[in-house]
């Protein structure tokens, strides 16, 4: 038998193999972190990830997603109101591991500051950064939350959150 024909075990390859963005959380263990499903699942992959600092995830926006077949017809664009829970929902991950926190469903508090710069359309990838500015009394958060598409600031703001008991 050759050297060539031989089996020789392949050495695994990183996930971020032939890619700049390493999977640090995928799509499985995401759903173990957040109570989101579909349809409001909205983060696929988390590519940085500082429990109790910041993460940074990717959503895939594509034309399969329902809210395309009303918003709008001919000109499909991601309703803002699913940029900022996708933002949202990124900073939620950044608590989910905190252990000093107590566990419970965090929720919106409030939402200040948010502005849109651009469209997002079905085919763009989202990059979503989210950093933690406060926490108080482990019940009250405020994250600020920035998604882009190629570069370009799509949506950015502070978004607020609470424990329900």
């Amino acid at each position: 038998m050759s050297e060539s024909s031989s089996p020789v075990p392949a050495s695994p390859l990183p996930a971020s193999a032939g890619s700049s963005r390493e999977v640090i959380l995928t799509t499985e263990q995401i759903q173990g972190l957040l109570p989101h499903r579909y349809p409001f699942a909205l983060v696929d992959r988390v590519i940085e990830h500082e429990p109790g600092k910041r993460a940074v995830a990717i959503k895939n926006v594509t034309i399969n997603e329902p809210q395309f077949q009303g918003h709008f017809p001919g000109r499909p664009l991601m309703p803002g109101v699913l940029i900022v829970e996708a933002m949202a929902q990124v900073g939620g991950l950044i608590v989910t591991q905190m252990p000093d926190l107590p566990k419970g469903l965090f929720v919106f508090a409030g939402i200040d500051g948010v502005r849109f710069r651009r469209p997002v359309v079905p085919g763009d990838q989202l990059l979503i950064t989210c950093e933690l500015l406060s926490l108080k009394r482990q019940r009250f958060g405020k994250v600020k939350a920035e998604a882009s598409v190629d570069g370009q600031l799509a949506c950015s703001g502070e978004l607020m959150f609470s424990l329900v008991d």
